[in-house]
C-alpha cells in the first residue's frame, strides 16, 4: 500500500507540475499495472515479475502508436487481432507470461486509440519509466517491520528469508498431521511453500559474483528443506502417526531462519522406520548446513523449463484455443468500438481504446471462471464509475483528483483480493486519470463500453473453437504426467544424484500444482464449460498419488536399498489406474 501511495500519484504531480500532463498520465498507468502486479514476495523475484510484463506493455505502446497513426481502421483492427493471438498464445506459458500478454493489448489498445503529440518510442520510454520507478520503490523500501527486533537485519532479503521459514513451517505442519485428516491439505500446503520459496530464490542477483553471504545462507536453508521435505512426505504416504517431537526440529529450524539466527538445541532423534531415519538424518544435515551456510555456496535446484518448453505451451492446444479467444474478443471489441467511435453514444468521450481493454482483463481465465469474472467486472465498473461521479463534483482540481489517484495506488494492492474490489479501485483511478489529463467527465461511456465488453467476452467464451475443448487442461495435466514419469524413472533407476532428484521432484509436485489450479478454474465455470473438463480432477489425484509414492521409494532405497511390496503394489495401481483414465505413464523396467 504504501508503494502504490508512492507511485501513480506522484507520478501524476510530476507531469502536471512541470507541463508534461500526458507523459505523466502514462507513466501513472504503467505504475497502476505494475500495482496489480505487485504482490508479497521477494526483492529478486519481483524483477521478472513486474519487469517483463512492463516490457510487453512498453512494446505493446510502442506498436500500438504507431499502428494508430499509420493504418485505417480494417487494417489496424486486423493488427490487433494477430496482436491477440500472439498474447493469447503467450498467455499460456505461465503466470507472468499471462500478465506480459496483458500488458502487450492493453499498451496497443492505448497506443492505437489515446492520441497523443508524442512519438511513439517517447511514450514507450514513460510507461517504462513509471513501471521502473515502482519496480524502484519495491526493491529500495524495507517491509514494515521487518528491522523490528533485529539490528543487523538485511531487509533486502526479508521475502526470501520469509518464504523460506515458510517451508520448515509446512513441514511441521505436514508432520503433525501425518495420519490424519488433514495430511492430504497439509501436503498440498509444501507443496505450495516449496513452489513460492523457489520463486523468491530464483529471480537475478542483486549482488555480483556468488552473491552476499546472506543469499548464500537463504539458498543453504532452502536445499537443506528438500530432503526434510521429502521424509515428512514419506511419513505421509505411510500413513502411521508419529510423535509430537518429530516437528519441534523443524519448527526450530523456521524460527531461526527468520531470525537469522543460531539453530539452538535440536530434538533427540527417534529412529523407528526408514521415513523417521531419513527425517533425522535430514535434520542433522540441516543444521550442519545453518552453521556452514555462510562459507559455501548452494543454489537450490532451478525449474526445468526452457525456451522450447514455452514454445510449446504457447502453441500447444492450451495456447491455441486461448490464443483464439483472446484474438476473437480483442479484434471484434476494437472493430465495435472504432464503429462507434464517431456515433452520439460515445458523446464528448473522445478515445475507444477503453472497450478492448477492458475485454483484454474479462477474457483472461487465469483471473477467475468466465461468468464470475463478467459479474465482478460489470458490478465493480458501475460501483466505481458512480464512486468517481460524485467525487469528481467535490474535488478541486488538479490537487483533488492527483490525491484521488494516489489514494487508489494504495488501496489496489488490497483491492487484488477480490475482482470486482479491484475493478472497482480501477476504474476510479482510470477515470481520475482521464480527468487530469484534461478530458470530460467520462463515467456513464465507462459504464456502456463495460456492459457492452462483457456481453461479447460472454459470447466468444462460449463459442465452439477448433479442436478438443479443455486444451489448456489437459495441457498441464500432460505436462505434469510427463514430469511424474521423469520422477520415477530417475528414482527406480537408483541414481546418486540427489540433487537432480529433488529438482525432478519439485518439477514434478510443482506441475501437479498448476494443473488442479486449473481443473479448479474449469469446474467453477457454467455448465457449458465445465463439462469439457470433467474427469481431469481423478487424473490429478492418481498423479498425485503416483508422486507420493515414487517420493517414499526414494526415501525406502536410500535407507534399505530396496523396495517393499507394498512400495510396488501402490505403483502399479496408481499407473494401472491413470492407464484407465487414458494416461500413459510406463512403469520402467527397474520395478
Amino acid at each position: 500500500m504504501t508503494r502504490g501511495a508512492l507511485a501513480a500519484g506522484p507520478l501524476l504531480l510530476a507531469g502536471v507540475g512541470t507541463g508534461h500532463t500526458a507523459p505523466g498520465v502514462l507513466a501513472a498507468i504503467a505504475a497502476m499495472l505494475a500495482g496489480i502486479n505487485d504482490r508479497p514476495g521477494s526483492r529478486r523475484a519481483s524483477v521478472r515479475r513486474l519487469g517483463v510484463p512492463a516490457l510487453a506493455g512498453a512494446l505493446g505502446l510502442l506498436a500500438g502508436t504507431y499502428a494508430g497513426q499509420g493504418l485505417a481502421a480494417v487494417p489496424l483492427t486486423l493488427v490487433l487481432t494477430l496482436l491477440g493471438l500472439l498474447a493469447g498464445g503467450i498467455s499460456a506459458v505461465g503466470p507472468v507470461a499471462s500478465a506480459a500478454g496483458t500488458h502487450l493489448l492493453v499498451g496497443a489498445a492505448i497506443g492505437a486509440g489515446m492520441p497523443a503529440a508524442a512519438s511513439g518510442w517517447q511514450r514507450a520510454l514513460a510507461f517504462l519509466a513509471g513501471a521502473g520507478w515502482l519496480l524502484l520503490l519495491r526493491l529500495a523500501l524495507p517491509t514494515p517491520g521487518s528491522l523490528a527486533g533485529h539490528s543487523r537485519f538485511d531487509f533486502r532479503f526479508d521475502g526470501e528469508r520469509a518464504a523460506v521459514a515458510e517451508v520448515y513451517d509446512a513441514i511441521a505442519a505436514l508432520l503433525d498431521a501425518v495420519g490424519g485428516e488433514r495430511a492430504t491439505a497439509r501436503r498440498a500446503a509444501l507443496t505450495a511453500a516449496l513452489d513460492h520459496a523457489q520463486d523468491a530464490l530464483a529471480g537475478p542477483r542483486l549482488r555480483r559474483r556468488a552473491g552476499s553471504a546472506a543469499e548464500r545462507r537463504l539458498h543453504a536453508q532452502y536445499v537443506a528443506a528438500l530432503p526434510l521435505a521429502e521424509a515428512a512426505t514419506a511419513l505421509f504416504w505411510a500413513g502411521e502417526p508419529v510423535s509430537v517431537r518429530a516437528a519441534e526440529g523443524p519448527r526450530r529450524l523456521a524460527a531461526a531462519v527468520r531470525g537469522n539466527t543460531g539453530t539452538g538445541p535440536l530434538p533427540s532423534p527417534h529412529r523407528s522406520a526408514p521415513a523417521l531415519r531419513a527425517l533425522d538424518d535430514a535434520l542433522l544435515r540441516a543444521a550442519e548446513a545453518f552453521d556452514r551456510a555462510g562459507d559455501a555456496h548452494q543454489r537450490p535446484p532451478a525449474r526445468r523449463r526452457d525456451v522450447r518448453h514455452a514454445v510449446r505451451a504457447a502453441l500447444g492446444t492450451g495456447g491455441r484455443e486461448y490464443g483464439l479467444r483472446v484474438a476473437l474478443c480483442f479484434g471484434a471489441s476494437a472493430a465495435i468500438a472504432q464503429a462507434l467511435h464517431h456515433t452520439r453514444w460515445y458523446g464528448q468521450h473522445q478515445h475507444w481504446y477503453w472497450l478492448p481493454a477492458t475485454a483484454v482483463f474479462l477474457v483472461k481465465p487465469d483471473l477467475g471462471p468466465l461468468a464470475s469474472r463478467v459479474l465482478c467486472r460489470a458490478a465493480g465498473t458501475v460501483l466505481g464509475a458512480l464512486v468517481f461521479a460524485g467525487l469528481a463534483a467535490l474535488l478541486p482540481r488538479p490537487a483533488g483528483l492527483i490525491a484521488l489517484v494516489a489514494v487508489c495506488g494504495a488501496l489496489v494492492p488490497v483491492a487484488t483480493r477480490h475482482f470486482a474490489a479491484l475493478t472497482a479501485v480501477v476504474t476510479v483511478l482510470v477515470l481520475a486519470l482521464v480527468m487530469a489529463g484534461g478530458e470530460p467527465q467520462a463515467s456513464v461511456s465507462r459504464i456502456g463500453e463495460t456492459l457492452l465488453a462483457c456481453a461479447l467476452v460472454l459470447v466468444v467464451g462460449h463459442l465452439p473453437m477448433p479442436g478438443e475443448r479443455g486444451g489448456g487442461v489437459r495441457a498441464r495435466l500432460a505436462t505434469a504426467g510427463s514430469a511424474a514419469h521423469a520422477y520415477l524413472v530417475h528414482v527406480l533407476g537408483e541414481s546418486g544424484d540427489r540433487a537432480e532428484r529433488w529438482a525432478l521432484r519439485r518439477e514434478a509436485y510443482r506441475t501437479l500444482a498448476e494443473a488442479r489450479t486449473a481443473i479448479a478454474l474449469a469446474a467453477a465455470e457454467l455448465p457449458a464449460l465445465a463439462r469439457h473438463t470433467a474427469g481431469t480432477d481423478t487424473v490429478a489425484v492418481v498423479l498425485e498419488r503416483l508422486v507420493d509414492t515414487t517420493t517414499a521409494c526414494a526415501v525406502h532405497l536410500d535407507e534399505t536399498g530396496r523396495l517393499t511390496p507394498r512400495h510396488v503394489r501402490q505403483l502399479r495401481a496408481a499407473l494401472d489406474e491413470l492407464r484407465l483414465q487414458g494416461v500413459e505413464v510406463p512403469l520402467p523396467a527397474a520395478a
